[in-house]
């Protein structure tokens, strides 16, 4: 089955799919870097937000069965976006950072501590190479969620791309395209799969919004 890309323009891929049904359509290290950040599998929904966001879709369970596919797929580094209880369970990384947002996040109010912080689970492949040793603390202020509702920072995800050798970036759970957009921003190319056609369309906007600050500057 050959799936048609959603929208294709300036070394930036869209496909409006389902990635366990696209992945396998890619050849082995098609990919430098995969750098996704998949549903954590925890059903969450806020419930601070006047306008609420749908659930997520598929977050009824890590999807660990994608994962193999990203080491396929990705000839120098793998990121993968996380909770720290998905370490149970997820394969043991060669580095695990933590994304300090400086603000409080989901989880037990009246039995757990306030977490103020993300896992990105670290896995180097075998043509890995720094560009920068980078630590694995970054901060960066959280987004308000205002594209999606685990939507993440452009400059967090810029320093990790920016910081590893690597032209084509791939994320298979592009959400409201922030990893597109990152790698526009540093003049990689990247593919992003994503379910929801709204957010597909999110993405694309912001990306156009790019060329137009582009165009004015």
């Amino acid at each position: 089955m050959t799936i048609e890309p959603y929208y294709e323009a300036d070394g930036i891929t869209i496909y409006n799919a389902d990635c366990l049904e696209i992945m396998p359509e890619f050849a082995d290290k098609s990919f430098d870097i995969v750098l996704t950040d998949p549903p954590y599998g925890i059903n969450f929904q806020s419930n601070r937000r006047k306008i609420k966001y749908d659930k997520i879709a598929n977050d009824d369970a890590f999807n660990f069965e994608a994962i193999n596919e990203f080491f396929r797929l990705a000839e120098r580094a793998v990121y993968i976006f996380c909770r720290w209880d998905n370490l149970t369970t997820l394969p043991k990384p060669k580095s695990f950072l933590a994304w300090a947002k400086n603000n409080w996040s989901m989880g037990d109010l009246k039995h757990e501590h306030g977490r103020q912080w993300e896992g990105i689970a670290f896995y180097p492949q075998e043509k890995h190479k720094f560009i920068k040793r980078i630590p694995d603390v970054l901060n960066a202020k959280r987004t308000g969620n205002n594209l999606h509702p685990t939507e993440k920072p452009v400059e967090l995800v810029a320093e990790l791309i920016k910081n590893n050798e690597g032209d084509l970036i791939l994320d298979p759970f592009m959400g409201s395209g922030t990893t597109l957009v990152a790698a526009k921003q540093l003049g990689r190319k990247a593919v992003g799969i994503e379910l929801s056609q709204k957010y597909c369309n999110i993405a694309i906007k912001r990306l156009a919004q790019m060329e137009l600050f582009n165009d004015n500057h």
